[in-house]
């Protein structure tokens, strides 16, 4: 069985993504393929890159990355919910994929983004570039949550049931490819 991080891509007040990060966890529920877990950015308290070193040399001297690294390392593949602000993925997402490097190599990932006219897609193009950097293999499978019909009112998270299936099948990518890697961490 593989570990799945179901990471909160947000730290903004009102942020969506925790919703959504519930919503994933929930729908994950009786898998007997993997073991789930909503790890939520904000509570690493992240600043903007304060490492002296590149992160790929691996000396964190930092108390919050050598935390940040531990819970990344963790996992062997992550679901990454991203909202859309201004055609990208959050700075605070980015943020925290930057700070670390050998812990996201050789896993798989997938997303679950939302926004107002493309329901993330462009946050999720910009992710899946920095994905090949990493090292992570990303798959194809996505959801897209629309903040016109997704969330009432644009804030109380109601999902069309008909995103239940884009989530299975992107999750059944995210393990199957997060199993297969594990092979590779291993060799």
């Amino acid at each position: 069985m593989i570990k799945v991080g179901i990471i909160v891509g947000s730290t903004r007040p009102g942020r969506h993504a925790d919703a959504v990060a519930r919503w994933v966890l929930e729908k994950s529920k009786g898998r007997t393929d993997a073991e789930f877990e909503v790890v939520d950015i904000k509570d690493f308290n992240l600043p903007l890159l304060d490492e002296a070193m590149p992160p790929s040399m691996g000396q964190y001297a930092q108390p919050h990355t050598k935390a940040w690294a531990r819970k990344v390392a963790s996992f062997d593949a992550y679901v990454f919910v991203t909202p859309e602000y201004n055609h990208a993925p959050s700075a605070a997402l980015k943020n925290a994929i930057d700070f670390v490097y050998a812990e996201w190599n050789n896993k798989a990932a997938g997303f679950v983004s939302y926004g107002a006219s493309s329901g993330g897609g462009r946050a999720v193009e910009q992710l899946r570039q920095v994905m090949g950097e990493m090292q992570i293999a990303d798959v194809r499978a996505q959801v897209l949550l629309s903040l016109l019909t997704d969330f009432e009112n644009f804030s109380v998270f109601k999902p069309n049931p008909m995103h239940e299936t884009a989530l299975a099948t992107m999750l059944n990518q995210v393990v199957s490819w997060g199993s297969a890697l594990k092979t590779v961490r291993n060799a």
